[in-house]
Parts: structure tokens; C-alpha cells; sequence
């Protein structure tokens, strides 16, 4: 009786995973960094299942991982979740309606390039990514300066002059990052005789 009560609930689970990561990869337009806010939204404040840290991590590994940052997200939120099984599900919840959505296009591609209405709706909707993007970097910028790391808070504001300024590529500057955060690390732990 447990045992299926157990498996009813993670079955439960699976669902609301597959139908959260649908819906949002459904309605995410603009890439990687809008559908990193929404999960956030979803998330952390909607059902509970991360705290803001975690999501921030997630965040960092999802970007700084070869791949598309939604798909990363997705692997490591399904499997903290629920496992090897709900890394599947969340992949599949996430991938799915790109691939419906492309494969549609692609096939009345001639139409939708010719359509003024379609390429309007498109020139609006790339406002609506760049407000939402700023949206993510003003609350991931937030949470760096809520740890009151002044290396973390350094960083952050050197990277940014780096991009920004230098036109310094963004794998460069994850690879400096990884390296200080390393060697911090490593400070730290030799600093507390570990």
C-alpha cells in the first residue's frame, strides 16, 4: 500500500514536472536567459521545489555547460527532482514544443517570411525578450550582491566591463571565473587547515 501510494506521488510528480517544463519551453520566445526567469517564477516562488540559491546555481552550470541553457537547466532540475527518470521527462517536457513549433514553421516557412502580421508580432515580441532578460540579469545580479561577497560582487562587475567594454568572449570569462572561484576555494579550505 505504501509502496503504491509512493509511486502514485512520483508519478505525480513526473506530471507536474512534464507539464511545468512544457508549458514554459511553450511559451518562452527570446532563448535561454528568458526561460531561466520563468523557471525561477515557476520554480522556486510557485511550487517550492528550489530554493533561490539552487536556481542560481542551476543557472551558472546550465549556462556555462555546452548545450542550449534551457535543455541543461532541465536535466539538473529533473534529476534533482526525481532522478536519471526525471531528467528524461524534464528534457522531453522542454524539447518537445521547439521541435512542434519548428517543425510547423518550417514547413509554411514561404508564408510565415512573407506575412507582415507574423513578422510585426515577431518585432514585438523581441521587446518583450529584451525586458525579460533584463529582468533575469537585475535579479541574478541581486542575488550576488545579497551574499555581500566583495569578490563575488568584484567579479560580477569586472565581467560585466569585460563584455561589455572589451568585447571579451563569454567562455573566456567563465574560464577566468572558474578559476578564481578555485582558487578561493582553496584559499578558504587551506585557511581553515582543511
Amino acid at each position: 500500500m505504501e509502496n503504491t501510494l509512493k509511486n502514485e506521488s512520483k508519478a505525480k510528480m513526473l506530471w507536474k514536472l512534464f507539464i511545468s517544463t512544457f508549458s514554459l519551453s511553450a511559451f518562452t520566445f527570446g532563448g535561454g536567459f528568458v526561460i531561466v526567469s520563468l523557471m525561477k517564477k515557476k520554480f522556486v516562488e510557485e511550487l517550492g521545489w528550489l530554493e533561490e540559491s539552487e536556481m542560481l546555481d542551476i543557472t551558472a552550470i546550465a549556462q556555462s555547460s555546452p548545450g542550449p541553457i534551457p535543455i541543461n537547466a532541465s536535466v539538473i532540475l529533473g534529476y534533482r527532482m526525481c532522478g536519471i527518470l526525471g531528467a528524461l521527462i524534464a528534457v522531453i517536457g522542454t524539447s518537445l514544443p521547439p521541435l512542434i513549433i519548428i517543425s510547423v514553421i518550417s514547413k509554411f516557412y514561404q508564408q510565415f517570411r512573407e506575412n507582415t502580421v507574423i513578422a510585426l508580432a515577431l518585432q514585438v515580441m523581441r521587446a518583450g525578450v529584451a525586458a525579460v532578460i533584463f529582468d533575469v540579469v537585475l535579479n541574478l545580479a541581486k542575488n550576488i550582491t545579497k551574499t555581500k561577497n566583495i569578490l563575488y560582487i568584484a567579479m560580477m562587475v569586472i565581467a560585466f566591463i569585460m563584455t561589455y567594454v572589451f568585447d571579451v568572449s563569454a567562455m573566456t570569462i567563465i574560464l577566468l571565473c572558474v578559476v578564481i572561484g578555485v582558487c578561493n576555494l582553496l584559499y578558504d579550505m587551506r585557511k581553515e587547515g582543511k
